[in-house]
């Protein structure tokens, strides 16, 4: 019998869970979820009888090495700063990782040590990144087999509500972490374009946006996407001129959150004292620059003047819809970060009700030459959720892990050392199987 850890119960894990003990008596597996919340992990576990909920702290050295030494593979949903702890006790008790996260440095160091030890370590196998890898490679890899010379990659994903649950002006709902969210797009993004690098700082990002419309699905602003140059050498795109891997929003949404960015609201490090006596109208006010004494303006009109919009703009009438300028309610209690506060907020107002549909949007554009002729093959996947539970998110973060699982535990790939899925082996039949949940992809050719 194969022994699997998984570590996180989240929203994120629930197909992945889901998946492993549905199969487990065909393949003879025993399942252990481990999370901080045990009544999480005993809800998607239940009652089959080849799983098992467990308290799990990855803080705790001693909890670690108890279930990792206990298994033949650990498959970590945890948040991504946590995975380096895995990964070592994985080296330490020799045991296989998969995770959905970006790989870190850190953990590319861990490489000559996964492959001294025969272990794998396969990160970046969720959604994005993890499905945009697969898909691109898979489109690429079809463009040179016809002897085509790839010009352009542009890759962009979207977590999104589904049209028929959209119910907000922001067009948008919490559909996996939601601190992600807030925090999302701080660094510098950087990538190229018509042979140049691009580096857009945190300040800038949300006004430099372009517009893509999506076949069957509508039209959606991107911004730039962390660092694309990262997967220049590892997409053996090298000498292509234009590479970007961005995020998908419904218009209008980068424009109202860039407002937060610049006032800076989702800044992590700073604490806001005293919030029991703190509106929100107060907090925006201690944002905005100070004032003359006589200035009978109120903190909604400032705001309009700083953002330089009108006072009837769709982004103050977004940022009117959080109750941002009421007056009665008080922000918390005790002390948090600007990014923590938006970050209650927002869970209150985005909150995915029971019945409501997230949607996923993916969407590569690859120009190429093929015998003298521009051409260009577009890529675009489209996915509902079922309701609150059964996302779409939790099926194409889990899906790809669970099926990579799979194939590690049936010997049907030999990989060791720190990857992500770009190899055939790998993305041919994750891909493939993929379909059969329903994940697939809209492809169009034509001549540019």
């Amino acid at each position: 019998m194969k022994k699997i850890l998984v570590l996180g119960a989240g929203k994120s894990a629930t197909t992945l869970i889901s998946y492993l003990l549905e199969h487990a008596q065909q393949f003879d597996w025993y399942v252990t979820v481990g999370d901080y919340s045990l009544e999480t992990a005993t809800q998607k576990v239940g009652n089959h009888e080849r799983g098992k909920a467990v308290f799990f702290d990855v803080k705790d050295a001693e909890i670690r090495a108890k279930y990792v030494a206990d298994c033949d593979l650990v498959v970590s949903v945890l948040p991504a700063n946590f995975h380096i702890l895995v990964a070592k006790d994985c080296l330490k008790y020799k045991k296989h990782i998969i995770t959905p996260s970006y790989i870190s440095p850190e953990q590319k160091a861990l490489d000559a040590d996964f492959k001294a030890a025969n272990l794998l370590f396969m990160g970046e196998i969720g959604l994005d990144p993890g499905i945009d890898h697969m898909s691109i490679m898979k489109m690429m890899k079809e463009i040179r087999q016809e002897g085509g010379q790839v010009q352009a990659v542009r890759s962009f994903t979207g977590a999104l509500i589904a049209p028929e649950s959209d119910t907000n002006p922001w067009h948008y709902k919490f559909t996996w972490a939601p601190m992600n969210v807030v925090l999302a797009g701080q660094g510098t993004a950087q990538y190229l374009k018509n042979g140049h690098p691009q580096y857009v700082p945190y300040n800038r990002l949300f006004e430099l946006t372009e517009t893509y419309h999506v076949d069957d699905c509508g039209t959606f602003e991107a911004y730039a996407n962390r660092d694309s140059l990262h997967y220049l050498d590892a997409y053996q795109i090298e000498d292509v001129p234009t590479f970007i891997r961005g995020t998908l929003r419904y218009k209008g949404y980068c424009e109202a959150w860039n407002a937060f960015v610049r006032l800076g609201l989702t800044d992590n490090n700073i604490k806001i004292l005293n919030l029991e006596h703190l509106t929100y109208n107060d907090l925006i006010d201690a944002f905005l620059p100070s004032t003359q004494k006589n200035d009978t303006r109120s903190v909604k009109e400032r705001l309009a003047e700083f953002l330089d919009v009108g006072i009837e703009s769709d982004v103050m009438d977004r940022l009117s819809w959080l109750g941002l300028f009421e007056l009665g309610a008080k922000v918390g209690k005790g002390a948090a970060t600007p990014a923590k506060i938006l970050h209650d907020l927002l869970a209150k107002k985005w909150e995915l009700q029971p019945d409501d549909k997230d949607m996923i949007v993916m969407l590569h554009i690859i120009d190429y030459l093929e015998d003298g002729e521009e051409k260009r093959h577009t890529s675009s996947l489209i996915l509902k959720g079922e309701n609150a539970e059964e996302t779409a998110i939790s099926s194409t973060v889990g899906l790809p892990m669970a099926i990579m699982a799979k194939l590690l535990l049936n010997n049907e790939i030999s990989l060791t050392g720190v990857h992500m899925p770009i190899m055939p082996e790998v993305y041919e039949p994750c891909l493939k199987e993929l379909e059969k949940y329903g994940v697939t992809f809209l492809e169009k050719q034509e001549v540019c």
